[in-house]
């Protein structure tokens, strides 16, 4: 491990502004239409990156499959992924949104799984059932807000952002260019936001928007600068410095920090329900996490082994 206190404090950096990211969408929809608050952010977050990308690595892929890949991968990840949990955050707390939001590790799994490219292992088995649990105790606290049909489409559009998420994650890995990956990521999201503002004059209500509002712009202000452009920068420098499985841990520490900020900020709802289902559903994904990691791990040597008794078998 590298001995980098820089990139411990960009890793430190991320764990805190992912988290907090919760909290200023709440804030931001309680003042702007969703979808059009997300798409301008978006947009100017992509338009951002892509400029300190192009200026820091100069080349960039600009040909039509790789526009055409991004796009579609922006839909997933931002127009559905960061979206439908933007406009969910609407009727949804924030706190509550971000431990649903955390069991994305275990659809990917699952969609892993039933297309064939993993296999259900002890661990991954186990930490899927807590994660369940765990989401099972969130709403044991909030029976009373399960007949309210605002309430009950906020969580089904959670869940469906979630698997958008893991849906573009799986494909972002397996199709990332070479070329500039960071520019990419910037057109990824620029396509998801424009296409975010296509779809807001059909689902928002511009009545509601309150130009007026400081807390909705500063809101705004700190989503496009801490929490995509900066945020992300550090991400990828910590990647770059320190192991993935310590980075990627920032999955642990977002959700805690998100019902501690809504609970202090918004005086969201925090009890030892709350407190249950951070544990059965952090504890899930590290099991998952874990089994998937012990999968590729056993899947990596008997690839070598098998190319080791090949290169034995030409010799011989």
């Amino acid at each position: 491990m590298k001995n980098n206190p820089k990139a411990y404090i960009a890793f430190i950096f991320i764990c805190i502004v992912w988290g907090t990211t919760y909290l200023a969408l709440r804030i931001g929809v309680m003042h702007f239409p969703a979808f059009l608050f997300a798409g301008v952010r978006q947009v100017i977050s992509g338009v951002l990156l892509s400029g300190i990308a192009l200026l820091l690595f100069k080349k960039a892929d600009w040909s039509r499959k790789n526009l055409a890949q991004q796009a579609l991968i922006g839909f997933l990840l931002i127009t559905l992924g960061n979206g439908l949990v933007t406009w969910a955050e609407k009727v949804i707390p924030s706190g509550i949104a971000a431990l649903i939001c955390s069991t994305m590790p275990i659809s990917a799994v699952i969609i892993n799984i039933t297309t064939g490219k993993d296999k259900l292992n002890s661990l991954i088995g186990i930490g899927m059932l807590l994660g369940l649990f765990g989401v099972a105790v969130i709403f044991k606290d909030n029976v009373s807000d399960l007949s309210n049909a605002d309430y009950l489409l906020g969580i089904a559009v959670l869940f469906i952002a979630t698997t958008a998420w893991a849906m573009g994650s799986i494909m972002n890995k397996r199709r990332t260019g070479a070329v500039n990956p960071i520019f990419n990521s910037g057109l990824q999201l620029f396509f998801g936001g424009v296409i975010m503002l296509f779809i807001s004059p059909v689902t928002d209500d511009y009545s509601t928007i309150d130009m007026n509002a400081r807390e909705g712009l500063w809101a705004l202000a700190y989503l496009i600068v801490f929490g995509s452009v900066l945020a992300f920068a550090a991400y990828m420098y910590a990647l770059k410095e320190l192991p993935v499985g310590l980075v990627t841990s920032y999955a642990y520490v977002n959700p805690l920090v998100a019902v501690v900020l809504g609970y202090l900020v918004l005086d969201e709802t925090l009890n030892w329900y709350t407190a249950l289902a951070f544990v059965f559903v952090i504890g899930g994904v590290y099991l998952v996490n874990r089994g998937y990691r012990k999968q590729h791990a056993l899947q990596e040597k008997l690839n070598n082994d098998a190319k080791l008794n090949g290169a034995i078998a030409t010799e011989a």
